[in-house]
């Protein structure tokens, strides 16, 4: 039988073996390993969860240059199976760039949850409430469903003011080139941003996210919803893919929308929008539009087309 107390004493003193050399060691080593993730081709936000997860590591007493070190300080942890995966992955690369191996503790693979969808309103009070830069960029992920890394690589060049349009060449993940047609509220955050650099948003991924959890919390206290809290960037992805399905009915105008290459992938968006639209009733409003501007103001509010008859065209949308 495992002696907990013994565990505990080898932890520690592993902890207190470790110098302030090696503590100085450890994070050059750690920034040499976010360079040799970016050299291996990982996309930026893959490179900032795998050296946050080693950094954790070394944070909470670990010599992350011995591998039993690691496994004693992974037994402690009251951590879920993604959380625990994430870290086995991130520290196995380190090791590789170190040209060392180790043998993995036993982990389950993390079974895929169904992510957690926000209202509409919730998102549009959290872009309210956040600054300049962080509103245009939250505002961009909910109306194109990019990745939080593809956004942040977007260049000036890449946004049509005159055409209010943006184009994604460098999609994560293997995913497709996409283009979007974008809001007149996008163009005008955009457009309020300075441009004295090429990148749209800056190069720091990692600044985006410490200033909007920062923004997150406050706004989530002053409006008394915790649902808030559970908002992530990745969150507004899911949020579009689920209100296109449910517009739509079309899995694949989705699935080309979000760039996956497998339809599976895109699947898990259907039994999503059949939850929560469950209880909602089939009574649409219905709108009659002739003239080309009354057609793009009723598709632009979300009217879908239904039919033309007698010269007239029939919108409709649901209550």
């Amino acid at each position: 039988m495992v002696n907990l107390a013994e565990v505990e004493s080898r932890t520690e003193k592993l902890a207190a073996g470790a110098t302030k050399s090696t503590s100085a060691d450890m994070k050059g080593r750690i920034v040499e390993y976010a360079w040799w993730l970016k050299k291996q081709g990982y996309a930026e936000t893959t490179i900032i969860v795998y050296t946050n997860a080693v950094e954790v590591l070394a944070k909470r007493g670990t010599n992350i240059f011995d591998p039993e070190s690691v496994k004693d300080t992974l037994a402690r942890q009251e951590w879920g199976e993604a959380r625990k995966n994430v870290a086995v992955t991130s520290y196995t690369l380190f090791l590789a760039m170190l040209g060392m191996t180790w043998e993995q503790p036993i982990h389950r693979k993390p079974v895929r949850k169904l992510p957690f969808i926000p209202t509409e309103s919730e998102i549009d009070q959290l872009i309210a409430g956040c600054g300049k830069k962080t509103s245009a960029f939250l505002q961009l992920l909910k109306e194109t469903a990019m990745r939080g890394g593809e956004a942040n690589r977007l260049e000036w060049s890449d946004v049509d003011f005159t055409r209010r349009t943006i184009t994604l060449n460098y999609p994560e993940k293997g995913g497709n080139p996409r283009i979007f047609k974008i809001s007149q509220k996008l163009i005008n955050m955009l457009n309020s941003l300075p441009k004295n650099d090429r990148k749209v948003f800056g190069n720091v991924l990692h600044w985006h996210q410490a200033t909007f959890r920062k923004s997150r919390k406050r706004i989530a206290e002053k409006l008394q919803n915790q649902r808030i809290l559970n908002i992530h960037f990745h969150t507004l992805r899911h949020w579009k893919a689920t209100m296109l399905y449910h517009q739509t009915r079309d899995i694949l105008y989705v699935k080309e929308f979000l760039g996956h290459k497998k339809i599976e992938d895109t699947l898990l968006y259907v039994q999503i929008s059949e939850v929560i639209f469950k209880e909602t009733t089939d009574e649409f409003t219905v709108k009659v539009a002739t003239k080309p501007e009354e057609i793009k103001a009723l598709l632009e509010v979300g009217f879908e087309y239904v039919c033309e008859k007698d010269g007239l065209m029939f919108f409709r949308k649901r209550k």
